[in-house]
């Protein structure tokens, strides 16, 4: 039985009806509302990653002469140029310098990825999950969700712009002024801008939102790579690159603020752009037409193991590929530790991992934040039941002969054993690396097997999300923040030289070390029989739980 309930629009909401944007504001609270966690937690998380990092280098580099080498490393190096960037203020390598040069186009990316997952989240997603069609048979204009979203990552980044400011400033490190802080923040919010402005595009393009987010992410990769081979050629590439223009505006050393007006007018037309095309598409179809599939399933897509594994492939082909070029220029770029055999505090970072040389202190530390870049990959994938879950495809799926344990198991199994292909294919990219950099090919094996040897810490991260969906749906935000804890401890933990119960928290640090230490099986067999634990106790959760949708 199913009942209606008749509601009368207010006066003033009906002689708005008949607007494009009736009801943005409405929808603006209720998207702030909404992510009145989500937003914070990317806004301060980037902003404490990012001034973290800025009041440690002082005790890495406290010499004018410390930053004089890092200075001939960023500006001499191909590889180093293509990782970080122009090299502006060589020449005067100050704290503020370094900043702009080192971790802008790196932070970046990130800044573009909390844009675009949050776009895509508003528009084609909530499409997908029937939720907008609900909204728009109120008193809701055409345009109204997209105008809400932009509206909404428009706050966002311009909130992120102003904390990076005062949190960039109020440091007090020489170099790092108001001037210098206030560019620096802006070319943040610009990048963030630009890419909620291709998300908006990528949304109103396909019909799925997991497609919206990987060409809107594909294009942050194309904007770095455009971003790279302009730097190092030296050819004007990178004026083309969203990124590019960021570190054009040259923070603290020349502060040009035109080339983040730039950033700001595409964005412009980009919003505009998607308002047309959604004027010109039915709700909840894609402007690209999908192209027609095989009129008969392989026999592998008719089992629930072939079908997880369709629904994760793309993101495993685009993470392989992605973790083989980022080992490949690490690895590339490894002989310039050589320039920092005399430098405390960097010998420090290394030495928390052992070593009998610095250059295996520090592939050893390169590998261990590799694997816990890989472990995004593993947890995001072991988390697909729960979106399908709150989409209500679960549900259809589940009403078949398929129990839930075998339909958790099967992401599980494409997480787990995809995860280790990410790995190895981050180890095979970082010792080709180093083996075209010194000149030795034992450092190839010795790279890759080191790599694949933190599968079982990966595994466990992978556990806990299990394990928490299983008991809580809610909960898979422990998961996360294991992976944020694990790097934080494994990056900053030698220079706040924390205890080393913090570090036994992360199973990363149980893994052995190689190359700079002996490979030992016990403490993986431990990992993983910790992980076989978590995952039976998420398994059994969740047979017993009901489904929650939305």
């Amino acid at each position: 039985m199913t009942t209606t309930v008749a509601t009368t629009a207010s006066p003033r909401a009906r002689a708005g009806s008949d607007s494009l944007f009736a009801g943005t504001g409405t929808l603006l609270r209720l998207f702030l509302r909404r992510d009145r966690i989500y937003i914070p937690a990317w806004v301060l998380g980037i902003t404490s990653l990012q001034v973290a990092g800025a009041a440690a280098y002082p005790d890495i580099y406290p010499e004018e002469a410390d930053r004089a080498v890092q200075a001939a490393v960023v500006g001499g190096n191909p590889a180093m140029r293509a990782l970080t960037g122009p090299g502006h203020g060589i020449d005067n390598y100050t704290y503020g310098a370094m900043m702009g040069n080192e971790y802008l186009g790196f932070m970046a990316i990130i800044v573009a990825l909390m844009s675009v997952f949050l776009m895509v989240r508003h528009t084609r997603a909530e499409e997908e999950a029937g939720r907008l069609e609900l909204l728009r048979a109120n008193v809701t204009g055409r345009h109204a969700p997209l105008a809400a979203a932009l509206l909404t990552a428009g706050i966002t980044n311009l909130g992120l712009g102003l904390l990076m400011t005062v949190g960039m400033a109020g440091l007090g490190i020489e170099s790092i002024d108001w001037t210098g802080s206030a560019v620096f923040g802006a070319a943040y919010a610009m990048v963030g801008l630009v890419f909620a402005g291709i998300a908006a595009v990528t949304a109103q393009l396909t019909e799925h939102s997991r497609a919206a987010s990987g060409i809107a992410g594909a294009s942050i990769g194309v904007a770095y790579l455009i971003r790279a081979i302009g730097d190092v050629e030296e050819n004007g590439l990178s004026w083309l690159s969203p990124i590019g223009w960021a570190q054009a505006s040259a923070p603290y050393v020349d502060n040009v603020w035109w080339p983040l007006a730039l950033g700001v007018a595409v964005f412009a037309a980009l919003a505009i752009v998607a308002f047309a095309l959604t004027s010109r598409r039915d709700l909840g179809a894609g402007f690209v037409r999908q192209r027609p599939g095989r009129s008969t399933a392989t026999r592998l897509l008719g089992t629930p193991l072939g079908f997880a594994w369709r629904l994760q492939r793309a993101a495993t082909f685009w993470w392989c590929v992605a973790m083989l070029l980022f080992g490949a220029a690490y690895g590339s770029a490894l002989d310039v530790i050589d320039n920092y055999t005399e430098n405390e505090t960097v010998a420090q970072i290394a030495a928390t991992v052992g070593g009998a040389s610095l250059i295996e202190s520090w592939l050893t530390l390169v590998i261990t934040l590799f694997a816990i870049g890989c472990t995004i990959y593993a947890v995001s994938a072991a988390l697909r039941p729960r979106r399908e879950e709150t989409s209500g495809r679960a549900e259809a799926v589940l009403a078949t002969a398929l129990s839930r344990t075998w339909w958790v198991g099967t992401h599980l199994v494409v997480a787990m054993v995809g995860g280790v292909v990410v790995l190895a294919f981050a180890g095979l990219g970082l010792g080709l690396g180093t083996v075209a950099t010194r000149g030795d090919s034992e450092y190839l094996w010795e790279v890759f097997g080191a790599a694949v040897a933190y599968a079982p810490a990966l595994w466990l991260t992978t556990g806990i999300a299990v394990a928490a969906v299983g008991i809580h749906p809610r909960a898979a935000l422990l998961a996360w923040a294991m992976v944020g804890y694990a790097f934080l401890v494994t990056y900053l933990g030698g220079l706040l030289d924390l205890p080393q119960w913090m570090y036994d928290l992360s199973p990363f640090n149980h893994v052995p070390h190689m190359p700079t230490e002996e490979f030992a099986l016990t403490p993986l067999l431990v990992l993983t029989g910790i992980t076989a634990g978590l995952v039976a106790i998420g398994l059994v959760g969740f047979r017993r739980r009901d489904l929650q949708t939305g």
